[in-house]
């Protein structure tokens, strides 16, 4: 992707083609939805510059979930001022990264050893950091159904599966539903495009992660925004059934 892009008023994407993160804007102010790889931290600033903004004026990091291709470049907006914030039931995850157990486990990802997109997916995120993720202490916790005091007022929408806190994010005045990897709209183990659940080895509990499939598909909104693949523009009631039909 390279440059920073308006996906809709007062929404940026930014990241790379392996791993997207965004920006909320509410005014002046700021609000970071998930973080990146660790290697975006070396381009964070001039990717700021080119929406005229700065490191600092990021007030607040919500994290969908802790893992290494998400949490990037959190450590370097909480220098410059930002809050930090996960659901409570990722927080220990965030405080001390490893590996993940359940479905996710390296017994199942052996079993991806094979394929090419795997290895350029997995090398892609390795040369970019995803190894040596950051340990992250001090986040502050929220829970399901929160409306967080933070710039767009999103709700908090639990969507455990990936990971057991993995959360979504509803910016109603935006009209965007953040999705973070509780559903995908390009298979990062493939070549499939559009809604569609993670790779069931990603995720610790693959069947949970389509339960929670349910949690958003009443929700109103106009843009789906994942952390793989482009943002897709239509209903969560439509992206769900479509996601549903990946299992």
């Amino acid at each position: 992707m390279g440059e920073p892009q308006q996906v809709t008023r007062g929404v940026h994407r930014l990241g790379s083609s392996l791993v997207s993160w965004y920006l909320v804007e509410e005014g002046d102010r700021l609000t970071a939805v998930d973080a990146g790889l660790p290697a975006f931290a070396r381009d964070l600033e001039r990717q700021l510059a080119q929406i005229d903004r700065r490191p600092g004026d990021v007030e607040a990091v919500i994290l969908s979930h802790p893992d290494a291709d998400h949490t990037g470049v959190a450590p370097r907006l909480r220098d410059a001022g930002a809050r930090v914030l996960i659901h409570s039931e990722d927080d220990a995850s965030l405080r001390k990264p490893g590996h993940k157990g359940g479905d996710a486990s390296r017994r199942h990802l052996i079993t991806q050893l094979y394929k090419p997109a795997f290895w350029r997916f997995v090398g892609g995120k390795a040369r970019a950091g995803s190894m040596s993720p950051a340990a992250i202490d001090g986040a502050e916790n929220f829970a399901h159904g929160d409306r967080l005091d933070v710039p767009g007022s999103p709700r908090i929408v639990h969507t455990p599966g990936h990971t057991p806190g993995h959360c979504s994010f509803l910016f109603e005045g935006h009209r965007a539903l953040f999705v973070g990897d509780s559903m995908c709209t390009s298979n990062p183990l493939g070549r499939s495009e559009g809604p569609q659940l993670m790779p069931k080895v990603t995720n610790v509990d693959d069947e949970r992660a389509v339960i929670s499939l349910d949690a958003m598909e009443a929700l109103e909104a106009d843009v789906i925004l994942p952390g793989h693949g482009d943002p897709w523009h239509g209903s969560p009631a439509a992206a769900m059934r479509r996601a549903r039909a990946t299992r």
